[in-house]
């Protein structure tokens, strides 16, 4: 027979710390708590084996679960001496919840579960405390109703605030025995007329009533929503715990609390928590009265005047300080406890690794290495390198009002407000007058980007997370919210309508890239400041990972941003960036709208300084370390005009007939470019661009190896190819441009010249293509939407749907697809490498910045990841990560 049901309590337990994923975090830490002799009250863990067998089963229980139950239940009764639905000595329970990941507030909890018209009496006898008795029944009448039941918990507020208002009275705990006993009476009136069947009185229905609902409640719909946010899986399923109940409720020597062992907000090391005398947990949690301090210190720090507990209950409080630190000690981190004091009496209900802001987790984690408690890879493992983007960008201020427009997706963390622009043009030209604008789209493309480098925040009505606005936005660290669905942007009336507001150009916005949130006027932001500690824990992260991490950048103050926060290279330039800057896009234009390879020369003649500069500056930042350069990739109809006034402003500056720029738009137009005449394509077809971009590479190296002490090694990456043989074409031409530029200048650089893989076909054909290629670059956002036929800028509208059903376990252009696009990035890797051991391998896209694609790129072996420069700090702590939990991986296995 299965075993179904773990016991607890007494100093024995079943169970232990190590069997998280059997008996959830609370049950695994009350199991492990008794062994340690901690005064925790009995009880038994229903495990999260049940929990999938419940909804396997079509919400059924194992045929062997109840006599188990009964047992455990027996047992509980054997150690406190009180029986489950007797009259005379009641025993109580509470049924909480206890997924193996902490969900604080997530699922359902029910206290005081076996009480009835006949078990109050009892309970009030052996008590000799009328009141408190009741006190407890309407609680668990209210609470059961609302969690089991589903008769809404304001019905029986409302009734509770009228029993107040009649007697003239503020606080609950002035409210009599007979007052609850009144209020009893209209709970249960209330469950009649709502249900039409009385509330239940049968203990035992009670208790299988109250598990169902936990088990229910790992699937209602903020508990989904927690899991989606924190990448829990449904799979794990949530344990049962039934535990006797101790009463913070029976009067003045009794209290109900939450402390933890540092404080979660700063990490200081200082005991820390609340407490509430006469009262039950749910009183702290729903804020109905204020909460005392436990400390002095705390009490003092809050100004208040209640007394503290270390003040009114001094031998309760220095029995918790010794457990609080026999538990730091114990799980060596800091714990978040929740107690109950009854008849002077410290129980302890729960510990749990405290949740913590993201200033205390890298002040917690420093501290306990210093404080010989952990070791620098345990403090590196402990923080979320997600929650790094709280240090490295402006937040609003949580103190100040807003009103709230709408909400779209965060695609770029940060905080910013400005003046609505609807044009990159508008917002080039106002930032240049020293204004602060916000760049408002439907959509954005490659041409808006110099407005978006200009603009204090994106906002865009479509697009999702990995669309043009948020990849380039992350890219430059500025703030977006993207896919805003809400917003109706009107471009000639320059009006963006939502929710029955008119919002004009120049009105201003505040957008929340963390949280998506558009905001109505400016709301104040809080700049970040990067502390020690995170100096600290960098230096540590660095120390141990193998996995190195460059920046996607190509403009100086993007190279210079990516210095600062650590980057050891360039992984992605991407010159068209360069390309639509407004002292340049003209001569662009004049390239494209050449008709011969001479009047092409002549435009790019006009690039090729820009370029040399731009390279010239970043080679400088970069101090010999290695920038890999892509070569043009998008199709050249981005870079023309979309609307007859741009048509126009390009005749009147080129002298070309409109009608001419008209015919040539047409004759460029692609139905879908994303598989056009792009990336290497172009420089087949137009071998003249990428020459003058291999020159103004060259040139630039040469200038700043000679005036610098390291000298620059290029590494040249051929965009979208598909074969060895476009490869052996245009490495002909860098190589062709190489000699020619050599013998101009007199000197040599060292350079490479590599593909970025991002077709299936590549991949597959890696080990002919390694003959040509020095390094390969896997270009995992368009590497995505090849192999899975899906446009990442279009994929935001049923994505949602594919990972409630299941087919997509994380949305693919965030986490990289490990099973379909990761097997072709390792056949890729292996078959490369079979060719060229030496093969230089880095990932470039997206999920460059993804921690768990980084676990991923670690076990294949890869060399280095790139990313936004803005989340460097947080790729080198993952790429840490993801290197002890290899050599834990490689222990195990041994």
């Amino acid at each position: 027979m299965k075993k179904w049901v773990y016991s607890f309590g007494d100093g024995q337990a079943e169970g232990n710390s190590k069997m998280k994923d059997l008996l959830g975090g609370k049950g695994a830490n009350l199991a492990e708590m008794c062994t340690l002799g901690l005064p925790v009250p009995p009880g038994f863990t229903i495990t999260t084996d049940v929990c999938t067998a419940y909804y396997d089963k079509g919400k059924k229980y194992p045929g062997d679960l109840k006599p188990q139950v009964q047992e455990s239940l027996e047992k509980i009764e054997k150690k406190i001496g009180a029986k489950f639905g007797d009259k005379t000595n009641p025993l109580l329970v509470s049924v909480r919840s206890g997924a193996r990941a902490s969900m604080p507030g997530m699922m359902d909890t029910v206290l005081n579960l076996g009480l009835n018209e006949e078990t109050v009496k009892g309970l009030a006898k052996n008590s000799n405390n009328e009141r408190f008795a009741y006190d407890s029944y309407r609680r668990f009448i209210q609470m059961y109703s609302d969690v089991v039941l589903g008769v809404e918990h304001y019905h029986f507020e409302d009734l509770l605030d009228l029993k107040k208002q009649d007697k003239q009275i503020t606080q609950d705990t002035d409210l009599t025995a007979q007052d609850l006993k009144d209020l009893v009476k209209s709970y249960l009136d209330k469950v009649q007329s709502e249900l039409g069947k009385p509330f239940p009185q049968d203990v035992n229905e009670q208790l299988w009533g109250a598990i169902g609902a936990v088990f229910d409640s790992w699937m209602n719909a903020r508990a989904i929503t927690y899991r989606k946010l924190n990448e829990i899986p449904a799979s794990w399923g949530t344990a049962v715990n039934v535990q006797s109940m101790v009463f913070g409720n029976m009067g003045e020597n009794c209290a109900t609390g939450v402390a933890f062992t540092r404080d979660p907000s700063t990490g200081e090391n200082a005991f820390y928590g609340e407490f509430l005398v006469n009262a039950q947990g749910e009183d702290v949690v729903a804020g109905i009265r204020t909460p005392q301090q436990i400390t002095i210190k705390g009490k003092q720090k809050n100004n208040l005047t209640l007394p503290s507990m270390e003040e009114c209950m001094p031998n309760v409080y220095n029995d918790l300080v010794k457990v609080y630190k026999r538990l730091e000690a114990h799980y060596k981190d800091m714990q978040d406890i929740e107690f109950t004091v009854q008849d002077n009496k410290l129980w302890i209900l729960q510990t749990r690794n405290g949740k913590r802001t993201v200033f205390a987790a890298i002040s917690i984690a420093v501290d306990m290495v210093k404080e010989g408690i952990i070791t620098k890879e345990e403090a590196i493992k402990r923080i979320n390198p997600h929650s790094l983007d709280q240090l490295l960008h402006p937040t609003l201020d949580p103190k100040a009002h807003r009103r709230i427009l709408d909400r779209g997706l965060p695609a770029s963390p940060g905080a910013a407000s400005g003046k609505v622009v609807f044009t990159a043009e508008e917002a080039e030209s106002k930032a240049g007058m020293g204004e602060k604008v916000v760049l408002v789209r439907i959509e954005t493309s490659p041409e808006d980007i110099h407005g978006m480098h200009a603009a204090e925040g994106i906002l865009t009505a479509r697009g999702g997370m990995t669309s043009h606005a948020a990849v380039v936005a992350r890219g430059m660290g500025k703030p977006c919210v993207s896919g805003a669905s809400g917003l109706r942007i009107d471009y000639k009336t320059k009006v963006m309508k939502v929710g029955g507001i008119d919002v004009n150009e120049g009105d201003i916005i505040t957008i929340n890239g963390s949280s998506g949130e558009v905001i109505l006027g400016e709301v104040p932001t809080i700049q970040p400041t990067l502390s020690g500690d995170f100096a600290t824990i960098m230096k540590w992260a660095d120390e141990i990972r193998t996995l190195k991490v460059r920046a996607n950048a190509e403009t100086p103050e993007d190279s210079a941003t990516a210095r600062k926060f650590g980057a050891e290279g360039i992984g992605l330039c991407r010159t068209e960036h360069m390309f639509f800057e407004s002292d340049r896009i003209l001569a662009v234009r004049e390239m494209i709208l050449a008709e011969s390879q001479q009047g092409r020369k002549l435009a790019l003649d006009k690039i090729l300084p820009m370029q040399r500069g731009d390279f010239a500056k970043i080679f400088t930042i970069m101090e010999g370390l290695p920038v890999t350069i892509r070569l043009l990739d998008p199709p050249l109809h981005e870079f023309l005009p979309n609307t007859i006034e741009d048509m126009e402003q390009v005749a009147s500056d080129t002298g070309v007939n409109i009608e001419e720029i008209k015919r040539r738009s047409s004759q460029l137009h692609e139905h879908n470019p994303m598989l056009g005449h792009r990336g290497c394509r172009l420089g087949i077809t137009y071998p003249e661009i990428y020459a003058m971009q291999a020159r103004a590479i060259f040139e630039a190296a040469i200038e700043v190896s000679a005036n610098g002490d390291e000298p620059v090694k290029p590494e040249i990456m051929i965009p979208l190819a598909l074969s060895k043989k476009e490869l052996d074409i245009l490495k002909e031409v860098i190589d062709q441009t190489a000699s020619e530029v050599f013998a101009e200048k007199g000197k040599k650089v060292e350079y490479l010249v590599g593909t970025m893989i991002e077709l299936p076909r590549a991949a597959l054909k890696a080990g002919e293509i390694a003959e040509t290629a020095q390094f390969f670059s896997f270009g995992t956002n368009d590497l995505t939407q090849t192999t899975l036929g899906i446009s990442r800028d279009d994929a935001a509208s049923f994505i949602g749907i594919y990972k409630d059903k299941g087919i997509f376990e994380n949305d693919p252009f965030v986490r990289l697809d490990e099973e379909g696009v990761g097997e072709l990035i390792e056949i890729a890797a292996q078959r490369g490498r079979k060719t060229r051991k030496d093969l230089k391998l880095g990932i470039c896209g997206e999920h460059g910045g993804n921690p768990a694609s980084i676990t991923f790129c670690q076990k294949i072996g890869l060399d280095y990841v790139s990313c936004s420069p803005y989340r460097v700090p947080i790729a080198r702590l993952a790429a840490a990560q993801a290197y002890i939990e290899s050599q834990e991986a490689k222990k195990e296995a041994a």
